[in-house]
C-alpha cells in the first residue's frame, strides 16, 4: 500500500468495520476549548468520523454539515445523533475531503480535527474551504504537532503529515486574523499505560 492509499476509503472502512466503535464518542477537547463560547449557526465537521463533534456542536445550536469518507463512521454518527435528539440539526455527507465540492454552501465555522493528510494536501484543503466560511466565520484546524513523534504515544512515524501551527496560520489565504497559533500540550496514555504529554497544534483564525 502505497503513501497515497495509505488512508483512503478502504482503510478507514476497515478500521471502522474491525471494532463496535473507534473513537471515545467525547468531542475533541480543543474544539470545546476554542467553540463553546461562539454564538451557534452554520458549522462544517470535516473529517467527522463517528460524530462526536457534530453532535456536540448540534446540542449547543449548531446546524452541521458533518463530512467523512466511510459510510460505517457516519452510520454510526447519525446513530449517535438520533440518541442525542440531534438528528435533524446534521446532515451526513459521504465524501473525500480532498475533492468534496460544497458548491454554494457557507458556513459560520468549518472545524477540522486531526486530518490524516499530507502537508502539502492539508495546506491545499485549507485554502479551498476557506472561501466557504462566511465573512466573521471562524475556521478552526487542530492536528498532532511534529513534536509527537518524539514521545511513545504512537504516533505513526510519517513527519509529512504533522503540522506545526505557525505553518498551519501560514497556509491561510491573506487577510484571514488568526487569533491562536501554538503547541498546544494535552495528556495522553502510550500503549503500555504510561503517561505521556503529547501537543496539538492548535489554529483559530477568523475572517473580518
Amino acid at each position: 500500500m502505497g503513501p497515497e492509499e495509505e488512508y483512503g476509503e478502504q482503510f478507514w472502512e476497515e478500521r471502522y468495520a474491525s471494532r463496535p466503535s473507534v473513537w471515545s464518542g467525547q468531542p475533541n477537547p480543543q474544539l470545546v476549548a476554542e467553540v463553546a463560547d461562539l454564538p451557534p449557526g452554520t458549522a462544517l465537521d470535516v473529517g467527522a468520523g463517528e460524530g462526536a463533534d457534530s453532535c456536540w456542536l448540534a446540542e449547543r445550536g449548531w446546524r452541521v454539515t458533518a463530512l467523512d469518507l466511510s459510510a460505517t463512521a457516519l452510520r454510526r454518527g447519525a446513530e449517535h445523533a438520533a440518541r442525542a435528539g440531534v438528528g435533524e440539526r446534521i446532515e451526513w455527507v459521504r465524501g473525500d475531503v480532498r475533492t468534496w465540492d460544497p458548491g454554494e454552501r457557507r458556513f459560520d465555522l468549518v472545524s477540522a480535527q486531526f486530518l490524516h493528510l499530507r502537508n502539502e494536501e492539508l495546506r491545499d484543503l485549507l485554502r479551498r474551504l476557506a472561501g466557504t466560511v462566511t465573512p466573521g466565520g471562524t475556521m478552526l484546524v487542530v492536528q498532532h504537532d511534529a513534536h509527537d513523534l518524539d514521545t511513545t504515544v504512537g504516533r505513526p512515524h510519517l513527519p509529512e503529515r504533522f503540522a506545526a501551527a505557525a505553518d498551519v496560520a501560514a497556509w491561510l489565504p491573506a487577510g484571514w486574523a488568526v487569533e491562536v497559533a501554538e503547541a498546544r500540550p494535552r495528556q495522553a496514555t502510550d500503549p503500555d499505560g504510561n503517561p505521556v504529554t503529547v501537543h496539538d497544534a492548535v489554529v483559530r483564525a477568523r475572517l473580518p
